[in-house]
């Protein structure tokens, strides 16, 4: 198990290099909900995600020799973010191999940290094979992306500044992937707020920690993919269940519409962006079938990573979803003033006419 010195040494390793990010109340969500609501800002972080933290501290406890040999991992954008910057801060080379899938801005921000991007498998766990076959041949050192207690420890400081910060904690909501976010804030705030439940969030579609739960140890779904991406993992981690078998009080998951629809809500009534992994937490709050916080509670916004392309789509999904956005397809006589009438007919509905394509 994770041992709780082992965060608290962690903190003081990434002390003055990352950022305290921001616990924000958020009186619009807190009336919504009706419960104190704070957000733990890590869309807000360096690199854009808690991944980070993690990656710097497993590299900080490596050797200069192993350091020197350079280091390599798997990732579909986060983490490889938070390992590239990582090495270049401590003076190694770094290789990511990333999923066919991975969004071109997180690839290149990870060539921007100065990383050696590989585009390699149809998933995540392809990929990692990939990196772990190229590290085995080039005797490279294999950074993992959460199951590893130095990698759980980095990120449980982000469960320690939230404790630090609000004490009397009810309630914490933290997504969960390979489970080494939740693995990490679980130990931090069930040791300091023993009474706090810590409860998890999935993407239905990758629920691979809930699985695991029914079946008492971890299993490997025959696929995963979702808008929320960075969670979108076919198995928790060997060394991440039984921390989440132990310490989590529940898990739940949301839809992908739900996602969208979080992620819209996000930008317009908290004014930030935050990518689908970081948006499922209020997903859960908002549309899962029971209300599953209570008192005051945070919300863990994990990364805010979303380029622009999949951003419109997103936005488009989210209004559609919330029936804010209609596609009509439509038969009219094709004689002169027909779309005159129909243009006509909508404008006194009141309806925003946003694009148009006639077929004759």
């Amino acid at each position: 198990m994770l041992d709780f010195r082992q965060i608290e040494s962690a903190a003081a390793t990434l002390e003055g290099r990352f950022r305290h990010t921001e616990l924000i109340h958020s009186p619009y969500y807190s009336a919504r909900l009706a419960t104190p609501l704070y957000f733990k800002c890590e869309n807000l972080q360096r690199t854009g995600s808690f991944k980070i933290r993690g990656a710097y501290n497993f590299l900080a406890n490596q050797s200069a020799e192993d350091l020197k040999r350079g280091v390599i991992t798997a990732s579909a954008g986060n983490h490889a973010q938070g390992v590239a910057l990582s090495a270049a801060l401590l003076g190694c080379t770094c290789t990511v191999v990333m999923p066919e899938y991975t969004a071109l801005a997180k690839e290149l921000a990870t060539i921007g940290y100065g990383a050696k991007v590989i585009i390699s498998g149809a998933s995540f766990d392809a990929a990692a094979k990939e990196a772990r076959k190229l590290a085995e041949k080039k005797g490279l050192l294999y950074v993992p992306a959460f199951d590893d207690p130095l990698v759980m420890a980095g990120q449980g400081t982000v469960g320690l500044e939230i404790v630090h910060a609000l004490p009397e904690l009810e309630t914490i909501i933290v997504p969960i992937g390979g489970g080494g976010l939740i693995a990490g804030i679980a130990t931090a705030v069930k040791t300091l707020c023993p009474t706090a439940r810590v409860i998890g969030v999935e993407a239905k579609s990758a629920a691979c920690a809930q699985k695991a739960l029914r079946k008492g140890h971890p299993v490997e779904l025959s696929s995963a993919r979702s808008l929320a991406d960075g969670i979108a993992m076919k198995c928790v981690g060997e060394q991440t269940f039984p921390i989440i078998e132990e310490l989590v009080d529940e898990i739940v998951t949301v839809q992908e519409e739900d996602i969208a629809m979080a992620i819209v809500s996000l930008m317009e009534k908290g004014k930030m962006v935050v990518e689908g992994a970081g948006a499922v937490g209020l997903a859960a709050m908002i549309y899962a079938d029971k209300a599953i916080y209570h008192g005051l509670t945070v919300c863990v916004l994990s990364g805010g990573n979303l380029d622009v392309q999949t951003m419109s789509r997103v936005v488009e999904r989210g209004m559609l979803a919330e029936g804010r956005y209609l596609k009509l397809r439509l038969e009219m006589a094709d004689i002169p003033g027909s779309l005159a009438q129909l243009t006509t007919r909508l404008s006194e509905l009141g309806a925003n006419i946003l694009q148009v394509n006639h077929d004759r």
